[in-house]
Formats: C-alpha cells, sequence, structure tokens
C-alpha cells in the first residue's frame, strides 16, 4: 500500500512537471520581452538555470510589479514547488516501505 502512494506521488510530481514546462517557458519570454535588460533577464538557456529557478522560488517576480508576469510565474512555481513535494513524500513513502518488516 505505502508503494501504491509513493507512486500516486509520483504521479502528481509528473502533473507538476507538465505544468512547469507549460507555463516557465511562457515566463521567460514575458520576461524577454517586456522586462529586457532588467534584473529578471536570466539571457539564452535560462530554463534550468539555477538564478532562474531561484528567482522563481523565491517569488521575487513580483517586486517588478507586472501583473501580467505574475500570473504566469505564479502557476509556474507552484508547479515548481508540486515537484519538489511529490518527489519527497514518494521518497519518504519508499523508505518508510523499505524500513517496514
Amino acid at each position: 500500500m505505502l508503494l501504491f502512494l509513493a507512486l500516486c506521488f509520483v504521479g502528481v510530481a509528473i502533473a507538476g512537471a507538465t505544468a512547469f514546462v507549460i507555463f516557465w517557458p511562457l515566463t521567460l519570454v514575458h520576461i524577454r520581452d517586456r522586462h529586457a535588460g532588467g534584473e529578471a533577464d536570466f539571457g539564452a538557456g535560462a530554463f534550468l538555470a539555477p538564478a532562474a529557478l531561484g528567482w522563481l522560488l523565491s517569488g521575487r517576480y513580483r517586486a517588478i510589479g507586472d501583473r501580467s508576469l505574475s500570473g504566469l510565474a505564479t502557476p509556474a512555481r507552484v508547479a515548481l514547488i508540486t515537484i519538489f513535494i511529490g518527489l519527497g513524500m514518494a521518497a519518504l513513502l519508499w523508505l518508510v516501505s523499505e524500513a517496514s518488516p
């Protein structure tokens, strides 16, 4: 039963990854087109750049004051958090299943 629940959390992480792949590129394109040269301009290859992901996770996009940017970045942030929580819970349940007799 624990491994089934772990697999369900992997499914939640996959759903988060799907949403992240939809919203994060849209956010990056919005930043490139409307806020070029600013603090949030990460340049080419920013999709998995640690600086860009840290900027997203910390919510620093709110300081820019663009409602359209917040509308794109907030779902990307929620999706990224969902990935981390889903994989973390799956790993935790797997460890518990390994420890139980």
